[in-house]
């Protein structure tokens, strides 16, 4: 478990270290180190908050899971209404100048939440209104406020994740399956009533029609890509920053790395993501407790399910969504709660076992819990 946690570190080191390299690299010409600077005082309270979260027990986060829901539904009740309005979505809480993003704190609050709702209830999970209804309710309402501040992205990123979390927990597959189908319909409802939406469905079917306007962008990035070829243009050299690639130092930024550093350092990088996912997983399987396991594989998810759809979205294989890239992306509150997250996964491995937990009778019969099964004789 040692080395699987000094490889998870040197990923997530890694990754911080290219993201810095390559927001300096994308914000140069236009807006010279003034990201950079404020990206490494973000990353710096990141470490700070990774540090404690390793220090600390994560089993003591069970006794703040209920309050720190409450505060996040106001947080998240405060932007929908007073948030700083961009691109048509309030996501932001602007304080002196820095901006906060409520939503990056609910992820993390939502995925503890369900971890410690799952070991209250692990006998109970099989049912549909303890192991479905009651729990998709409390994350529900997260997401039906981040819903109300127009973040479509992140309240289908979470929906999923929590949609993975009550499988693995114990929900049955024939109740989640229309709860998830019934969820995809709704958020397809009011895409399809948004028009500003709808269009951008339409530029991701047909990007030819709109390639001066709405799919410009992720048209731009696929050129970048194009472009930078097996070995690249060489780092800084990229000419779509200059102004081809709107969003570069955000969503966008992996055009830049690909068009700079190649195909070479692209698939380097899908590499590293997935080692980081693999050793997620391989922390959980041995945490000590069915909530350290649960924990680690909701943010797990969420890292992975988020670079899927960032990647997918550069390469034109999904919607423009509007998510960052874990880690590299400019963004504070991001990559603050990122590295927290980071924390909290080494500090579940720092008290692992060396027998790969068995959770319950309940979760030995699920094949998809977690846990190994065991055969009693």
């Amino acid at each position: 478990m040692k080395n699987t946690a000094t490889i998870f570190t040197i990923c997530v080191a890694s990754l911080l270290g290219l993201g810095l390299v390559m927001l300096y690299s994308a914000s140069m010409t236009q807006e010279g180190e003034k990201l950079l600077i404020k990206q490494s005082i973000f990353a710096a309270i990141g470490l700070v908050a990774c540090f404690v979260a390793a220090s600390l027990d994560y089993r003591r986060l069970r006794k703040f899971v209920w309050p720190g829901l409450v505060v996040v539904c106001l947080l998240l009740a405060f932007t929908a209404v007073m948030g700083r309005e961009i691109n048509g979505a309030r996501r932001w809480i602007e304080f002196h100048g820095f901006t906060f993003q409520p939503s990056e704190l609910a992820k993390v609050v939502v995925i503890a939440m369900l971890a410690h709702y799952a070991c209250v209830y692990r006998e109970r999970m099989h049912e549909f209104w303890r192991g479905v209804v009651i729990p998709g309710a409390f994350a529900g309402c997260a997401m039906g406020l981040v819903l109300a501040g127009k973040d479509f992205g992140t309240t289908m990123l979470l929906g999923l994740v929590v949609w993975l979390m009550l499988l693995i927990a114990g929900a049955r597959p024939m109740h989640l399956v229309p709860l998830g189908l019934a969820g995809f319909a709704v958020i397809c409802v009011l895409l399809m009533g948004n028009e500003n939406r709808r269009t951008r469905i339409d530029a991701w079917l047909h990007p030819e029609k709109y390639e001066k306007t709405i799919a410009h962008q992720q048209l731009q990035a696929k050129y970048a890509l194009g472009i930078g070829g097996t070995a690249g243009l060489g780092l800084g050299n990229g000419r779509q920053k200059t102004g081809f690639v709107p969003e570069h130092p955000t969503d966008f930024i992996f055009s830049i790395l690909g068009e700079e550093l190649g195909l070479a350092a692209t698939l380097g990088l899908l590499v590293t993501y997935g080692l980081l996912c693999w050793c997620g997983l391989s922390i959980a399987w041995r945490a000590g407790d069915l909530f350290g396991q649960l924990l680690v594989i909701g943010l797990t998810f969420l890292i992975g399910v988020q670079v899927f759809i960032n990647i997918g979205v550069v390469t034109m294989v999904l919607p423009n969504k509007g998510l960052s890239l874990p880690f590299i992306s400019y963004g504070g509150s991001n990559l603050v709660m990122l590295l927290a997250s980071a924390g909290l996964i080494l500090s579940v491995a720092r008290r692992a076992v060396q027998t790969p937990l068995v959770a319950s009778t309940l979760l030995e019969d699920n094949p998809f819990s977690v846990g190994p099964r065991t055969r009693t004789t």
